[in-house]
């Protein structure tokens, strides 16, 4: 018996293996509700609303643990789709979503679902123009086979999905997206349970819209498979970003800034192995640190250098005059745009970059009246400049910091609420200085004000959103409290030069 049993093993073992490095056209596709078959043959995988395809061509019987597999894709507008990959008919294994359009808090293509979950997609939505069903003969094993072929208009965009070992790497248009490593222990809540790697066949499932795929194929690989780019595992056990990724919490820091040791390619694998989505911004302005915008010019080359990359792209409007030199049509280009009052015109009409202490004059005044003043300025800044997000908020001198919660009396704190509501500007909590505090932050949830995550980092060394993650639990932050750039209303808002410049 038990001969008998490492005989077939082996042959399992055989059968499973002979496909190995051979690229299999995956042509055989079985919708899981009706039994219809799909031949892709001479077509393509057609899969409309509340349609679920598995894959059930060549290699299927055994299933698939190692591989490569790559399509091209086409979604209608809105659409959303999953690819399931080492599942079956109990729906077990991981599935990537297939979801474009405006970056609105919903999980976009490429997100590897509940588990690193993306906010903005590098692909974009077509749409059909003719759809031609045509039936041939069923076996007696299905109801009909069909063949389909389709007009479309816009781009397709190519996906690939590997496993090598404990690895997963996510591709849209040929960026890598995801590169998540499951480590020994991995976290899940019960209702992702079986979102763990094995072996399986493949699905497509849409929840809404029409999915196409064409030219999708899979080549099987040997358990020995190596992704010799992949990052190391996390212990999710003990890993904040992860439970939040799977309670849909969107889990972006909108503010990261390429300087110091931080380059592109390595904020890129921070944020592939955090789990943690960022939002990359240059300084649009003058007095800053890091890279520097000076004008229009400057503000579009930029952002064609980041629009391919996996990250939301933002701008910090720098120093006071940004509103005077950069056009709003230059800077709408981003997916978002904030400011801060760590600049001010001080009451004696000098430009004082408040995080600098040589630059901080009192020249007669007590520190309450230059605590008006600063005030002042802030509500003049988030009235006049189009800003979507107050950055480093409640931000004081050094010398005044000891007494935040003396300082930040309540009629300040208000003044400051009043014009984030008035003109729907989200408030940042940055964990860099942990502010604004939390009696603030709550204050801000209980009026309906929109929070975002922002580090503003020097370095490569800026954590993993601590404090922010303190916010949520104390002042019970949801991911409905969160702002998104599709709520933005800067482009509305009229820029008004309300300093006087030499």
């Amino acid at each position: 018996m038990k001969n008998f049993m490492v005989l077939s093993l082996l042959l399992l073992w055989g059968t499973s293996c002979s496909n190995e490095g051979k690229v299999l056209q995956m042509e055989k596709w079985s919708d899981t509700v009706s039994g219809k078959r799909a031949d892709l043959t001479d077509g393509k995988l057609i899969v409309s609303e509340n349609q679920k395809y598995l894959y059930d061509g060549t290699g299927s019987a055994n299933g698939f643990a190692n591989f490569e597999w790559n399509a091209k894709i086409l979604t209608t507008p809105d659409a959303y789709a999953t690819i399931g990959f080492h599942t079956d008919k109990s729906e077990k294994g991981y599935e990537v979503v297939l979801h474009n359009g405006a970056i609105d808090g919903t999980k976009k293509t490429g997100s590897l679902d509940a588990v690193r979950n993306l906010y903005r997609s590098l692909a974009e939505d077509g749409d059909i123009l003719s759809i031609s069903r045509k039936s041939v003969s069923a076996d007696e094993n299905t109801l009909s086979v069909e063949r389909n072929s389709i007009e479309t208009k816009g781009e397709w965009f190519p996906v690939q999905i590997a496993v090598k070992g404990k690895n997963i790497a996510i591709k849209v248009n040929g960026v890598e997206v995801v590169n998540y490593t499951e480590p020994e222990n991995p976290y899940r809540m019960d209702a992702y349970k079986n979102r763990l790697l094995g072996s399986g066949t493949f699905s497509v499932a849409t929840e809404k819209g029409i999915v196409v795929l064409d030219s999708i194929t899979v080549v099987p690989l040997g358990i020995d498979a190596v992704n010799p780019d992949a990052l190391e595992a996390i212990d999710e056990q003990n890993d904040n970003i992860i439970k939040l990724q799977q309670q849909n919490f969107p889990v972006i820091d909108y503010h990261v800034h390429l300087k110091g040791d931080l380059t592109k390619e390595m904020a890129h694998a921070m944020s592939m192995n955090y789990g943690i989505n960022y939002g990359v911004a240059p300084n649009a302005g003058e007095g800053g640190v890091g890279r520097m915008l000076a004008n229009d010019k400057e503000v579009y080359e930029y952002f064609e250098e980041v629009k391919p990359l996996p990250f939301l792209c933002g701008v910090q409007g720098e120093g006071r005059k940004w509103t005077r030199d950069f056009s709003q049509e230059a800077l709408g280009v981003f997916d978002y745009l904030f400011t801060d009052a760590m600049t001010i015109i001080d009451h004696k009409g000098r430009n004082s970059r408040i995080y600098r202490a040589e630059e901080v004059h009192y020249d007669g005044v007590t520190k309450e009246q230059y605590m008006d003043h600063l005030v002042d300025q802030t509500v003049k800044i988030l009235t006049n400049e189009p800003a979507d997000i107050f950055a480093n908020p409640t931000f004081l001198p050094d010398d005044m910091n000891a007494d935040y919660d003396k300082y930040w009396t309540d009629k300040r704190v208000e003044r400051v609420l009043d014009v984030l509501q008035k003109y729907n500007i989200a408030l940042e909590i940055n964990p860099r200085y942990c502010i604004p505090s939390m009696n603030i932050i709550c204050k801000a949830k209980e009026r309906g004000i929109k929070f975002t995550f922002g580090t503003n980092n020097v370095d490569s060394n800026f954590g993993k959103l601590e404090y922010c993650i303190e916010a949520i639990e104390k002042c019970g932050i949801t991911a409905d409290d969160i702002w998104f750039p599709s709520m933005s209303v800067r482009r509305e808002r009229p820029v008004v030069i309300y300093n006087k410049f030499e």
